[in-house]
């Protein structure tokens, strides 16, 4: 299904860092000399879950003719902004310098990157905002990040990763729930990880199917950790955006996370509700990849057994291969439930969001006045 009308807010879109030396400007002198004379401006940075040549990586017709796919902010507007009628989409950079050892260096590639960004693509393209990246594995140079990016507010969110060391529910991450819930960013944990242990708990696959389909069950861990340590209890604020999840796992782990409580509540006493209406209140969804059946009337059933309109927000992923073309909705949804997750959705998601949209819906209404 086509994009029934202007004005949507993509929430998952992947610009590309196009080398360690489009970075360099924005490092200091340190860091700057260490990565020249250490000839890591040579490092590609790949993430394993994104391989450049697996086929989810890229759609064919959005491949740029040199340089990495999502590098060109041309391209982009061409590709994603300007077909589907954004009017606004947030960019994840997916980068591999999250997973660096060394938490010093981790953490200067990502505010190298994060101004880089600023830099580069937000100042250039009113449309766009941004995720601040951070080490995840050391929160306190991750909360310093939050810290120093929140006083830019096209920086909505902070982008985390779905499979890391620990579970991110643990309380060694609260520092920077705390500080998301501080600046009103929404926390973004996306698909992919710091592949320092296998993506499933059988042991490491053969095959990137495997590791792809992983994802999900990823994920289904991460809400489980994040309600079971009181994530929520601590922050109620606090809004939490699962990007390429997919979705319609969701109502089984509701059914069971919420039979399992029932019966060992008084282990977890922060759980003062049914968890899964905890879920509903903090977690949003990314729609693409959507991973339901064909038949749309299938899906309305899903959205049925989620038991809400209000999980769901637009994304067209790019440049990921994930639809047909420009039918980047799936059949199945209802009138109410598109323009839910197209605008109004993302809207209640992102507090920053709000004023942008206020004062882009102010300058357009003075244009057509004039």
């Amino acid at each position: 299904m086509k994009v029934p009308f202007q004005g949507a807010i993509d929430c998952d879109i992947h610009p590309a860092v196009p080398g360690v030396s489009a970075l360099l400007p924005y490092f200091d002198d340190y860091w700057r000399d260490q990565i020249l004379t250490r000839y890591i401006t040579k490092l590609p940075f790949t993430l394993t879950s994104y391989p450049p040549n697996a086929p989810v990586s890229l759609r064919p017709d959005w491949k740029p003719q040199s340089g990495l796919p999502g590098s060109s902010l041309d391209l982009m507007r061409t590709d994603a902004l300007d077909p589907f009628g954004s009017r606004f989409a947030i960019g994840n950079v997916l980068h591999g310098s999250v997973a660096l050892f060394s938490e010093d260096m981790g953490a200067a590639f990502c505010s190298a990157i994060n101004d880089w960004f600023a830099k580069e693509w937000l100042d250039r393209e009113p449309r766009l905002r941004g995720s601040i990246l951070v080490h995840m594995e050391n929160p306190e140079f991750a909360v310093a990040e939050i810290e120093r990016m929140a006083t830019d507010h096209r920086f909505v969110q902070v982008l985390l990763f779905a499979s890391g060391n620990m579970p991110l529910g643990r309380r060694v991450y609260w520092p920077i729930y705390q500080a998301a819930e501080k600046h009103g960013l929404t926390i973004c944990i996306h698909a992919g990880g710091l592949y320092r242990t296998a993506p499933n708990a059988s042991g490491w696959p053969s095959y990137h199917v495997e590791d792809h389909v992983a994802q999900s069950a990823i994920f289904a861990n991460q809400v489980v950790s994040l309600l079971s340590e009181g994530v929520f209890s601590k922050f109620p604020g606090l809004k939490v955006v699962l990007a390429e999840a997919g979705f319609t796992w969701l109502p089984s782990l509701l059914w069971r996370v919420n039979k399992t409580w029932r019966g060992v509540r008084t282990e977890v006493p922060w759980i003062d509700r049914p968890p899964a209406e905890i879920v509903r209140d903090h977690f949003r969804f990314t729609l693409q990849p959507v991973d339901a059946p064909l038949d749309g009337a299938q899906l309305a059933r899903t959205m049925e057994h989620i038991g809400s309109e209000d999980l769901l927000l637009f994304s067209t992923d790019y440049p990921h291969y994930q639809f047909e073309g420009d039918e980047v909705l799936p059949d199945g949804l209802s009138d109410s439930q598109i323009r839910k997750l197209m605008v109004d959705n993302p809207l209640a998601s992102y507090p920053r969001l709000r004023d942008g949209w206020s004062a882009a819906t102010a300058t357009r209404n003075k244009e057509a006045v004039q």
